[in-house]
This record gives structure tokens, sequence and C-alpha cells, in this order.
């Protein structure tokens, strides 16, 4: 177990093994950044972008939060998305769920969490969207890695409803987006190969928000 002190020690020697590798290595990252990806994930401990993608420091763009959702009305995730799209021009978005994840599963108990209440409820949304399909799997393991997939999917659809990613995205043809699942069982990150270029046929006749050269906020 990871002990307070122990912290410094191992930054220590983490400064120590990168400039040894370039001299040079804090003043090159310290000159900015240009992710290519944005990736939003889960707050799991056992979930860390980097070192899933063999990443980088500057590489990736990190958000994290329970359950790895970008709920339409969360200023937070929000934001995140707006910055990696307007400013650092990310070539593609990751959600990545994972399996066994414990926001997926308090979601669906039925308990009072007090806070997390309005949070999870996202979680709870996904169900109901999708309630036919998960309530005819009868094996409960197999019923929550479906929801945590199919949480993925839904997360990337509110990415594609937001302006800055249409409008981007319209003009320019990306960032891409992308829904990845963690298997936390064996280590292998998958890619569910959704068609989201399909998805944003199906919803623009709702979500449209234009793409004229001023932008929808």
């Amino acid at each position: 177990m990871l002990e307070y002190n122990e912290i410094f020690k191992n930054n220590k020697r983490w400064i120590q093994e990168k400039t040894k590798i370039n001299r040079d290595y804090f003043r090159e990252l310290a000159a900015g950044q240009e992710p290519a990806f944005l990736f939003i994930g889960c707050s799991d401990s056992r979930v860390t972008a980097e070192e899933l993608m063999g990443a980088e420091p500057g590489e990736v763009f990190i958000h994290r939060n329970i359950a790895n959702l970008v709920p339409n009305n969360d200023n937070n995730s929000g934001a995140v998305v707006e910055y990696a799209i307007r400013h650092l021009d990310v070539k593609h978005i990751i959600i990545c769920g994972h399996y066994n994840c414990g926001g997926i599963k308090a979601a669906m108990q039925p308990l009072d969490l007090g806070l997390l209440n309005p949070w999870l409820r996202n979680i709870r949304d996904v169900f109901r969207l999708h309630k036919e399909e998960l309530q005819a799997i009868t094996d409960e393991e197999a019923r929550y890695k479906r929801l945590v997939e199919l949480n993925v999917q839904e997360q990337c659809t509110n990415i594609i409803k937001m302006a800055a990613w249409q409008k981007s995205f319209l003009t320019k043809g990306y960032p891409r987006v992308h829904a990845l699942v963690f298997d936390i069982h064996n280590g292998e990150l998958i890619d569910l190969n959704i068609n989201f270029d399909k998805t944003l046929e199906s919803i623009r006749e709702i979500y449209d928000l234009g793409t004229d050269t001023a932008g929808a906020e």
C-alpha cells in the first residue's frame, strides 16, 4: 500500500529517470501541450489512461469522474470537451468505461446515496433507454457488463449532441468519437466499434445546432 511520504521519493526517482533519458524533458514538457486525444474515463483508481494506452505526458488530455459520464447539464465535463475541441484541437475523443464499475452497480441498487443520487440517475436513464435489452439478460453479471457498454455508447452520443463537437466535425471531419471498455479482469482495452457517423445522421434532425462561422453556443 502506497504511503504518503513515499509519493515524494517516487517523484524524485521519476524525475531522475526522465532526465537521464532526456535532460530537456521537463523544459520541453513546459513548452505546451498538443494532445491528439481527449480521454474521458472513470475515477476508479485501477483505471489509468496513460498506462492503458501506453501514452506519455502531453499526449492525452484527460477527464475522469464516477462512471465516465458526460451529462448534458454538467459544466465540468462540458468545459473539458469544449476546451479540448476548440483550443487543443484534439483529433479523437475516447469515452472509456470498465467492467466491474462500482458506479454502474451502485446506480442499479435501490439505495439512497445522498449527493450521488442525481449523478447516478444518468446511469439509470441509460438503463431506462435500453430496458428491454437489459432485462432480457438473465445473468446479473452479464447484464452489468452490457450496461457498462451501453453507458459508454450513450455518453458518446452526448458528445455528438454538443455544439462544439458538431461544428468541428462537420467542418473539419474531426474529432472522431470512440467507445472503449477496459476489461479489468485481463487488462484488455476493447473497441466497441460503434458507427457514430450513423448516430449523427439519426439525431441531427433533433440536435443539429448549426455549423455557421459564428458557431452555436
